[in-house]
């Protein structure tokens, strides 16, 4: 079973949780396993199409899974996945 750590900013979404866990022998099968339970957060992980968001990173135990196989990439059982959404702004 994979470990998903949660932002502050999704936290809520996860009746406060800083981490759940999800099932799934791949990145997308943990996050439909995730979605499942926490529907809300599915718009701010995944477009529409069903692609991963560009405001927000996702890591598999410390490495982006834009450098790997993205959803397609394979988890062990005991994997950690962060979620980390983008930040921006700054003075204007």
């Amino acid at each position: 079973m994979s470990t998903i750590r949660i932002p502050p900013v999704l936290r809520p979404s996860v009746g406060g949780a800083k981490s759940v866990t999800a099932e799934g022998a791949t990145l997308g099968a943990v996050l439909d396993d995730f979605f499942a339970r926490y529907p809300a957060v599915k718009a701010q992980i995944l477009t529409p199409e069903g692609t991963l968001s560009t405001f927000v990173n996702i890591f598999v135990d410390d490495q982006d899974v834009r450098y790997l196989q993205g959803l397609a990439t394979p988890l062990g059982p005991d994997t950690t996945v962060t979620l980390l959404p983008a930040m921006a702004g700054g003075a204007s």
